[in-house]
């Protein structure tokens, strides 16, 4: 991605380097490829894949994120390469079309949609054949440990009570439900999640060693599961 790493977090720069390695394995990593952003905001996520040299569509509710969007594309000289569009899950097949996508970004959101299982549908009808999906999502297991081991009891009995929140196998049954076929599953933040920037600053090469152990990790199932985020690459056949 292009925004200079300075600006991330390890986990950020982690999951970075993730997309970019999967859509170099399946040879979506050249210019002009279509990418669609479900509830991408304000364009984080656009704007490096702009810069790559992406044509990306935004897909976000909220008028006042798509309004920011087009200001920030706008200084960045990337407003040819980004288009918003109002909306949201439930309406992306009548907004960006049947198999019109090369790349549908959904990060962070499939958790907080209505219904999970439709938009899963929605994203594998607006991929092309060979298309992939890109896919995080906040996980039951941590959010609970989390939640716990700061003092909010009630909380963390909450989050594992409620079905609307993902576990590794719910997720990976929901995508593979969808039509679509799981090519690859990562942690994110799963040891970078819980180390301070003042633990960070206080070893010489500290964040360098933390972003090498957090890839070491990724891929193993067991810190996968209770990972904070999981991240899922996915393709349509």
């Amino acid at each position: 991605m292009s925004d200079p790493r300075r600006r991330r977090s390890v986990s950020q720069t982690h999951l970075d380097d993730l997309l970019t390695a999967q859509l170099a394995a399946w040879a979506l990593d050249h210019p002009g490829r279509d990418v669609v952003d479900l509830g991408g905001g304000t364009g984080g996520m656009a704007m490096d894949l702009a810069a790559d040299g992406y044509r990306v569509r935004v897909v976000d509710p909220s008028p006042d994120a798509l309004a920011a969007l087009e200001r920030r594309t706008a200084e960045r000289g990337l407003a040819d390469r980004v288009s918003a569009v109002q909306g949201d899950a439930t309406e992306l097949v009548d907004l960006i079309g049947t198999e019109s996508a090369d790349l549908v970004v959904c990060h962070k959101v499939l958790e907080v949609v209505e219904d999970p299982a439709e938009a899963l549908a929605a994203i594998a009808s607006v991929l092309r054949p060979g298309g992939a999906l890109s896919l995080v999502v906040a996980q039951r297991h941590a959010a609970v440990l989390t939640q716990a081991l700061a003092g909010h009891i009630a909380q963390a009995r909450r989050i594992w009570n409620d079905p609307r929140w993902f576990d590794r196998e719910s997720v990976l049954a929901a995508v593979a439900a969808a039509g679509l076929e799981v090519r690859a599953t990562h942690g994110v933040g799963t040891v970078a999640g819980h180390v301070t920037e003042s633990v960070l600053e206080a070893a010489s090469g500290g964040q360098a060693e933390l972003l090498e152990l957090e890839t070491e990790v990724a891929a193993d199932p067991a810190f996968q599961a209770v990972a904070p985020h999981l991240h899922l690459f996915a393709v349509k056949r």
